[in-house]
């Protein structure tokens, strides 16, 4: 070993160190009911995401490089699917799902302005921004009361002839009938993406989530189920749909030569594109509309050692859940709790609960209480996206369409929310989150 590799190796253990040193003792600090605060979500992490952090830092290779590439095999490798591409954000990975379905090497399958995209009005703002901002038409249909996810009974009042795509999400780590929904799309010939971003880890019927659909996405922000602090993924095992993501991901360009590379194909002064002169050089040739979506390779280090975890991870959120549903049980008079069909094992995003409408408090009067006793909070997402500022300026049956009457949509909207089961939460937590729920009840004098 020579000088510079005893230096690295000299930087590296001390980096596990300072870990062991700071990190891990705020992680060990003991919890004092009502002064500590109790995040519904957080980093989790050891001394390894450290030390390939500093070890991709020290190479100051700072675009996509080998961890990125070694991020993207094991990640295509855990899930199943032929190839998972890294981008910077989980609102990256629908964008760039999304506008793949628009390609014009999809033919008559692509989705053009106009077309009719199905999905649900209880949803994260990113995962329906790009079929408005694209002028696809999204078609919103109402969820089920106990799980949050789209009620399949109305995807047939949904559907017309200007259908191309159904885009989903794993409502708070709870899968919905991937099964079923993938049975409709193949009957009308429909894509379906499967936004995974909240639900990693779940499974129906043994299958991961994610890679039932056409193509499936992460996200890798903090609170997710691994992190990069930013970060997200694409993965399908449709060559077709991977060439494109690649393309859009890379700026639209026509060649796939990985960062750093030239000339991969041998051609790269000799093909004839468009209306470009013979041998224009391919790294400039766009054959998409692009973005530069990528993440840093200091992102994907960290995401190397955290999918090392991804099942402990999965373990600890289903645990956490059925320690909250167990102790709440007693409450249900007047608290919908969530629930999850028998084929499904949910990797939970949060603990969903819902003031029923007959309970003689609000779902604001707890989660104020909650607050207040240093217990976070919160909402599911956007409740009805329809309702939001955004939308003042769309007009119905032109920019959206909406299928059926959303009354449980609204529902989750005004009553819903939801507390954390991330692998980061203590029985001691759970329990004062528990405790605290029973003891604002308990002022009601109900049980």
């Amino acid at each position: 070993m020579n000088s510079v590799e005893k230096l690295k190796q000299e930087i590296l253990e001390k980096t596990a160190l300072y870990f062991e040193m700071v990190h891990k003792e705020k992680m060990n600090e003991p919890f004092v009911a009502g002064e500590s605060r109790v995040n519904y979500a957080g980093r989790f992490f050891d001394e390894q995401e450290m030390v390939n952090l500093v070890d991709s830092s020290l190479d100051f290779w700072l675009t996509h490089g080998k961890y990125s590439c070694e991020f993207e095999k094991k990640l295509a490798e855990f899930l199943e699917v032929s190839w998972a591409l890294l981008v910077n954000s989980g609102s990256s990975a629908n964008l760039l799902a999304f506008m793949a379905l628009t390609s014009p090497l999809l033919e008559d399958r692509q989705v053009n302005r106009g077309d009719e995209v199905i999905t649900v009005a209880a949803a994260f703002p990113t995962t329906v921004a790009p079929i408005v901002q694209y002028g696809a038409v999204p078609v919103f249909v109402d969820i089920e009361s106990r799980t949050c996810n789209v009620n399949i009974e109305l995807l047939e009042n949904a559907i017309s002839t200007k259908t191309k795509a159904i885009v989903l999400a794993h409502s708070l780590g709870n899968p919905f009938d991937v099964v079923e929904v993938k049975a409709f799309c193949e009957k009308y010939k429909l894509w379906l993406i499967e936004d995974n971003c909240d639900a990693l880890g779940s499974l129906v019927n043994g299958q991961l989530t994610g890679t039932f659909g056409d193509i499936g996405t992460s996200s890798f922000y903090p609170p997710h189920h691994l992190t990069m602090g930013e970060g997200g993924a694409v993965y399908t095992s449709n060559p077709l749909l991977k060439k494109i993501m690649l393309s859009l991901r890379d700026w639209g360009r026509d060649c796939s030569c990985p960062s750093g590379t030239d000339n991969k194909c041998g051609k790269r002064f000799s093909k004839k594109f468009g209306k470009l002169p013979l041998g224009y050089d391919h790294k400039y040739v766009y054959s998409h509309f692009g973005y530069n979506l990528k993440a840093t390779d200091m992102q994907a280090a960290i995401g190397v050692a955290q999918l090392e975890k991804v099942e402990q991870f999965s373990k600890a959120r289903r645990k956490n859940f059925e320690i909250i549903k167990n102790l709440l049980k007693p409450y249900q008079t007047h608290l919908l709790l969530p629930d999850n069909c028998e084929t499904v094992e949910p990797s939970w995003f949060g603990f969903l609960i819902q003031v029923k409408e007959t309970a003689p408090f609000s779902r604001n009067q707890i989660t104020q209480f909650l607050e207040k006793n240093s217990i976070q909070t919160r909402n599911l997402f956007s409740g009805n996206i329809l309702h939001h500022p955004a939308f003042e300026t769309l007009t119905e049956n032109v920019d959206y369409r909406i299928a059926s009457e959303l009354t449980e949509t609204d529902k989750v909207m005004n009553n819903g929310f939801w507390i954390g089961v991330y692998p980061g939460m203590t029985d001691a937590k759970l329990r004062y989150m528990v405790n605290m729920i029973v003891q604002f009840i308990s002022t009601y004098q109900i049980k």
